[in-house]
């Protein structure tokens, strides 16, 4: 089994140590951890936080892991990126082919705009330069459910590049212990998705669903930038955070949205970088945490023995908790890049370079799509900070879980209660409650306006605060009927009887 491994990461630094000692574990000061539940929520995967290491003492080996990202996000689009196929999930099997993604003799590729478009302002939020003018190209491979023999994707000039994306990450006991980091992306490149290849082992065959081929598909490419899996799962978290908040992409993994590719290299510092291996496919935050971890430790572990590591791609085995081999990695000569012939350079304009009397519609303005750019995660974070007083911690945590800080602000919008105790409210007592029920925030009987109306009794004492929690408390009641017991109180606070006797029948009722 893999010794454990100690982290060191510094910000702006583009490698952290990693010690190897027997399988024991060194470290200086106090121990760090996800003591709290917002760290747990913000990093979203089930990994230790970083620790502060000590010196290696003598006889101890000292590696630095280097990960880099390609992440493929598909993007939010009615139709294929070339073609005029519907865009469905869980849609029959080869119900949305067309021609082109048959790849029938004769048919031609025809851009879809709208995907020009989410590339472009993905980019612009992503601090990327936005080249004017891109081509397009054929990646070849062969596999069955690529009809054509090839990809058209972006590789000699893509649609942007040179951004950086930042992210926060926990360094400590306390929630306030965050400190900032970067990483830098490469590029941002357009190119459509291949199909599906359903494997029917009772039967010993392969089935072939083309639906999802050519779907378009946003690949933004990370310099290796980062050390550890729990770095790469929070850089990943807040990217899919701003294509929700673009409108880009859904970046649903759970639905194969979006995906991403860990390259991963150990090596001495001081020492040139160590052959690399990537680890494919991988589908959700904590899976990539525990991959990128699994094979650091893994060639460390090889390297140590005397072995050496190849140059292969390899896929995560989530049952196992390990990385298996796949295939040996192909070089770029393998894919036999060649110019897209049958699709011309793909220019686009601002301001300045607009063409006078240009159609709008048959021209794409990037100064125009940089005033569409919506509020991004972190200018909401630091909105909600100042606007209501929260902790940055909290601000965090209203992101991190989907829906939450819509249905934060339409409590805010119903109330009076001060927003420091909406907050705590929201964030503790109501998500408590959807843990217990595992139930999306979407999913939720408790309607904004319910809980309001339940703070807002709260607030002129009509109920105790013991009272108003046992409403939520969902080991004594059907949580469906939530909403009719905050019903119940609202009548009773509003009627004439003496208050006090009131309060002491509704607490009768709600102990039941």
């Amino acid at each position: 089994m893999a010794a454990p491994m100690l982290r060191l990461g510094f910000p702006g630094r583009r490698w952290a140590l990693t010690w190897l000692d027997g399988g024991s574990r060194h470290r200086s000061g106090s121990q760090t951890g996800p003591t709290s539940n917002w760290a747990r929520r913000q990093s979203s995967v089930a990994q230790p936080s970083l620790h502060t290491a000590q010196k290696p003492r003598k006889g101890e080996h000292k590696w630095a892991a280097v990960v880099g990202l390609e992440i493929h996000a598909q993007i939010s689009s009615n139709s294929k990126l070339f073609s005029g196929a519907q865009v469905c999930f869980a849609a029959p099997p080869n119900s949305l082919v067309s021609y082109f993604d048959a790849s029938l003799p004769g048919t031609l590729p025809v851009l879809n705009r709208r995907c020009v478009e989410a590339a472009v302002m993905t980019g612009l939020a992503l601090n990327c330069h936005i080249n004017k003018k891109s081509l397009f190209d054929r990646k070849h491979y062969f596999y069955s459910d690529l009809p054509a023999g090839y990809q058209i994707t972006q590789q000699r000039l893509p649609i942007a590049a040179n951004g950086h994306l930042t992210y926060c990450i926990y360094l400590g006991k306390k929630p306030s212990q965050v400190t900032t980091k970067t990483v830098r992306i490469k590029q941002i490149q357009l190119e459509q998705d291949s199909g599906k290849s359903l494997h029917d082992d009772l039967r010993s065959q392969t089935l072939i669903d083309l639906n999802r081929a050519g779907i378009g598909l946003l690949e933004v490419v990370l310099e290796p930038d980062l050390c550890c899996g729990e770095e790469a799962a929070l850089a990943v978290r807040e990217l899919q955070l701003i294509l929700q908040a673009l409108g880009t992409s859904q970046a649903n993994m759970a639905e194969g949205q979006l995906r991403v590719d860990a390259n991963i290299s150990v090596h001495h510092p001081g020492e040139p970088l160590g052959v690399r291996t990537e680890v494919k496919n991988l589908n959700s935050l904590r899976f990539l945490a525990k991959a990128i971890d699994y094979e650091i430790q893994r060639q460390i572990t090889e390297l140590e023995n005397g072995g050496e590591i190849l140059n292969e791609t390899r896929s995560f085995d989530y049952k196992l908790g390990c990385t298996m081999p796949m295939r040996d990695k192909e070089g770029k000569q393998d894919y036999r890049f060649m110019p897209e012939p049958n699709l011309p350079p793909l220019v686009l304009y601002d301001d300045t370079s607009l063409p006078r009397g240009a159609d709008s519609q048959q021209v794409i303005n990037i100064d125009q799509l940089r005033d569409m750019l919506p509020e991004l995660p972190s200018a909401t974070r630091e909105r909600l900070v100042q606007q209501y007083g929260m902790l940055p911690e909290h601000s965090f945590a209203l992101l991190n879980e989907v829906g939450l800080l819509e249905f934060f602000q339409n409590v805010i919008k119903e109330t009076r209660t001060e927003p420091k105790k909406v907050t705590n409210w929201v964030l503790n007592t109501f998500l408590c409650y959807l843990k217990q029920q595992n139930l999306a925030v979407s999913e939720s009987p408790v309607t904004p306006s319910a809980l309001a109306e339940l703070l807002n009794l709260l607030d002129r004492k009509a109920i105790s605060s013991s009272a108003a929690k046992q409403v939520m408390d969902v080991k004594k009641r059907n949580p469906k009927a939530i909403n009719k017991l905050i019903g119940l109180v609202r009548k009773a606070s509003h009627s004439r009887a003496d208050p006090a006797l009131i309060k002491k029948i509704l607490e009768r009722k709600l102990s039941l």
